[in-house]
């Protein structure tokens, strides 16, 4: 069980990166929409679960050490390649927004120059990569919980001291921008780049779990929590749209409200899980290149996060608002891919017998 936790926690700390722990995420896609956001929500609770197991389950399965190799057996050369390609843009291009999210926590909680977030960042992100796949799913698991039980508390205390009505703060969700011009299309482009964001990851973390049904099962509580979260989320920043949507940080807005100490507690949690993703996006992007510890693997993890550090001055929400849609509908693919996936499955072990 203790595996099966360990893998649940990593997945959900693959995912939740500065989008998600901000607020920015959760805003764009689901609060925009008001109370069909919130269907939206509930709705990518099923479907996190269940990618989630698959992924791990093809990681595991493939004991793949990049998502190169999981991705073209179970979708040919063809379009393996194109997946392939999608995946690397979306690494990277999530990379640099969580660099920049690092960013926007020191401009907002501390009134300090955002280059400082983004350069601490940058440098912690350079020093943890360079260490093994298993040391760098520690460092991310072990985040994880302080994450989800600081949203936890943001709920339950936004749900006990509301002062308005849902119905009465939905025109003031509706006037926030919104990913896409239907709920549902909307959501389906959230669980899309949510999931093409950390497919990589998960199946390196996949194949680093030889017991196929313990990394089957951890995926599937992680895809749960993960959606669970989502719908939390969406409640909480719905709760106080009010007064948090004209922020980079509308969770950290929240928690300021409720106790400055509480708002730099929630930016220390903010910052560790920018950083869990920064780590997830960077190493998936270097492995796919070359083999980790290598010299070719240092010099491509300087050079991305060098790039990377550059390109983060564009600002947060900037890069949220105009890349995670795009990248959203490029994941689309991969979705329908491992939606299908089971059905090719017994293919894998049939090779995987013959070798």
């Amino acid at each position: 069980m203790k595996r099966i936790l360990k893998i649940a926690s990593a997945f959900i700390g693959i995912l939740v990166g500065a989008g998600f722990a901000s607020g920015q995420e959760t805003m764009l896609y689901f609060v925009s929409f008001g109370k069909l956001g919130t269907i939206g929500a509930i709705i990518s609770v099923a479907i996190f679960a269940y990618l989630g197991m698959i992924l791990m389950k093809l990681g595991s399965r493939t004991q793949t050490d990049s998502h190169q190799e999981a991705i073209y057996k179970i979708c040919g050369r063809f379009l393996g390649c194109i997946i392939d390609y999608v995946l690397n843009a979306i690494l990277f291009g999530i990379g640099i927004v969580m660099i920049a999210g690092s960013g926007s926590i020191f401009d907002q909680q501390f009134g300090l120059p955002s280059y400082i977030g983004t350069i601490l960042m940058t440098v912690l992100v350079l020093i943890t990569v360079m260490l093994k796949v298993d040391r760098v799913i520690k460092v991310i698991a072990s985040v994880t919980p302080f994450l989800i039980l600081v949203v936890l508390f943001l709920f339950i205390y936004s749900m006990f001291t509301m002062n308005s009505s849902f119905t009465s703060l939905e025109p003031h969700a509706l006037e926030q921008n919104s990913a896409a011009g239907h709920w549902l299309v909307s959501a389906i482009n959230y669980i899309s780049i949510t999931i093409a964001m950390g497919a990589s990851m998960t199946l390196v973390m996949g194949g680093n779990e030889p017991d196929e049904r313990i990394s089957s099962i951890g995926g599937l509580f992680g895809g749960l929590a993960l959606g669970l979260l989502v719908v939390i989320s969406h409640l909480t920043i719905f709760s106080h749209i009010n007064t948090v949507s004209d922020l980079d940080m509308p969770m950290l807005g929240i928690a300021n409200s409720i106790s400055p100490l509480l708002g730099i507690l929630y930016s220390l949690v903010l910052f560790a899980m920018i950083f869990n993703s920064a780590v997830s996006m960077f190493y998936s992007f270097g492995t796919r290149f070359s083999n980790p510890q290598t010299t070719k693997f240092k010099v491509i993890i300087i050079s991305s996060l060098l790039i990377g550090f550059i390109a983060s001055f564009f600002g947060f929400t900037k890069l949220v608002s105009s890349l995670y849609p795009i990248f959203g509908y490029m994941g689309i693919v991969l979705i329908i891919v491992l939606i299908i996936t089971p059905f090719r499955m017994s293919r894998l072990t049939k090779e995987n017998e013959m070798k």
